[in-house]
């Protein structure tokens, strides 16, 4: 049986620099936006909302819509999924704490999932600093897209 896996994502720029996350999933270890799947009876926009909180113990607004996926993406864990990934701007809604490292994969210990905060410059970002095939993506565009002139 064939399914749909939707993603939500936050692309959170603060001081010139974007907030990603380290996580070790199923075993591989994963740079990407944070955000994570929608759950059924929800929005796109409560999904991020309540993955920030979740992941940051941090509120956020959705400012803008930034990009959705617009081709086929077979999900990296389950060969039946197709992954649809939508990325959004947001901003905090007071000011944003949150434990960062600025060494990636910064875990303590190996489990099933853990993860940690990192803040890449802006003026650097590109896809290379991502891991998955739709992040490479997006962070592609973000380095053309927000970089300042």
């Amino acid at each position: 049986m064939k399914h749909f896996n939707v993603r939500v994502y936050g692309i959170l720029v603060l001081n010139n620099k974007v907030l990603v996350c380290d996580e070790l999933i199923k075993g591989h270890e994963v740079t990407k936006f944070p955000g994570g799947g929608l759950e059924h009876g929800e929005g796109t926009v409560d999904c991020l909302k309540r993955e920030f909180m979740e992941e940051t113990n941090q509120e956020i607004k959705v400012t803008e819509h930034f990009y959705t996926t617009d081709y086929y993406q077979q999900s990296a864990y389950n060969p039946n999924h197709q992954i649809l990934s939508i990325y959004y701007i947001v901003k905090p809604v007071a000011e944003f704490k949150v434990k960062s490292t600025e060494k990636i994969f910064d875990f303590e210990g190996k489990k099933t999932y853990i993860q940690t905060f990192r803040w890449l410059e802006l003026d650097t970002i590109s896809g290379n600093d991502f891991t998955l095939p739709i992040d490479k993506i997006v962070g592609d565009m973000l380095a053309q897209k927000l970089k300042k002139p």
